[in-house]
């Protein structure tokens, strides 16, 4: 059985009754609108984010959740569709899982509307049914993704990033929409213990860290996850190595370096030479250590858990975020 299939299996019923759900809430009277929600729905990824949603819920609820769940896993779901749909018109990208994005079958300007009303449609399910505590997880979530995106763009221009900076960027980027669904999970079920949210909270960012770092060592190696090779360097990116190897290194290859990434991007032999210089000044296995170290403040914070199907899920989810292939 796959791993991923495994992780579902004490949610598998509600994983079903989900996807009804979520079909359900992108329901609209433009059939162009129909036709592209479609089109959406049918090329859906591994799901992760519902997932994590009900597995936490289950969790701290002795394996009960209700309704507010599985809104709260829609409104996420439709949220973080509509910033797919709209960072494929920002990186002007033609291809998502190996399909056609919105804005190569239907054009930018419908792609940015189609990404508002998913937006809306998502906001709009909270507040019809008073979901705000929800609905507050979801907006700072939608908040710090927006800035993270900013920071690392203003910074990719000077290409200065320090370590703790690339921790922010990531923490926003990626770690706050892992960190949403997990509190929102425990907030479902549980909205009076505070504590319990922000300690879930706590889990999904350093899932979520540990996630994007292990996104970065992609780049590195010839394990392919749907991107080349090399990729984030010709993107003029930032990643973990190579930000340990730009401050583990002279004078001179510091200027080579951010020279080849800056002018000579497009030169595959010069992406070669800077991705192994990246791994001879142990960028590799430095970033791999960090992963490991936000793998094991996740997994500390499940300790007090009981144990049961859903915390062993979460466990095996969390193993695979750092031991996946692609």
């Amino acid at each position: 059985m796959k791993i991923v299939e495994q992780i579902k299996l004490p949610i598998e019923q509600e994983m079903k009754l989900f996807e009804d759900k979520f079909r359900n809430s992108m329901n609209s009277n433009v059939a162009l609108l129909n036709r592209i929600t479609h089109y959406l729905i049918n090329r859906k990824g591994k799901q992760m984010r519902p997932m994590f949603v009900f597995l936490t819920a289950k969790m701290v609820n002795n394996g009960q959740m209700n309704e507010r769940t599985y809104r709260g896993a829609a409104v996420i779901e439709l949220i973080h569709t509509a910033t797919l749909v709209h960072d494929d018109v920002v990186d002007d990208s033609n291809k998502r899982r190996g399909f056609f994005s919105i804005n190569a079958l239907w054009k930018n300007k419908i792609a940015v509307l189609v990404g508002d009303f998913l937006l809306s449609k998502g906001l709009l399910l909270s507040i019809d049914n008073d979901d705000f505590d929800l609905l507050k997880i979801i907006s700072v979530a939608v908040r710090e993704m927006s800035e993270g995106e900013l920071l690392q763009i203003e910074k990719a221009r000077r290409l200065d990033i320090t370590e703790d900076v690339y921790y922010e960027i990531i923490r926003q980027k990626t770690a706050t929409l892992i960190a949403a669904c997990c509190s929102l999970g425990a907030c479902s079920v549980q909205p009076d213990d505070k504590e319990l949210v922000e300690k879930m909270r706590l889990f999904g960012e350093y899932v979520g860290m540990a996630f994007q770092i292990k996104d970065d060592l992609f780049d590195y190696t010839d394990d392919a996850i749907g991107k080349p090779t090399g990729i984030d360097i010709k993107e003029q990116k930032m990643t973990l190595p190579l930000i340990y190897a730009l401050n583990n290194c002279s004078d001179t290859e510091k200027k080579w370096v951010i020279n080849s990434i800056k002018n000579h991007n497009t030169d595959k032999k010069r992406v070669r030479e800077v991705i192994k210089f990246v791994i001879d000044k142990q960028g590799l296995s430095y970033a791999e250590q960090k992963m490991f170290a936000f793998q094991q403040q996740a997994l500390d914070l499940l300790a007090d858990f009981p144990d049961s199907p859903y915390k062993k899920s979460l466990i095996l989810m969390l193993n695979y975020v750092v031991e996946r292939k692609k």
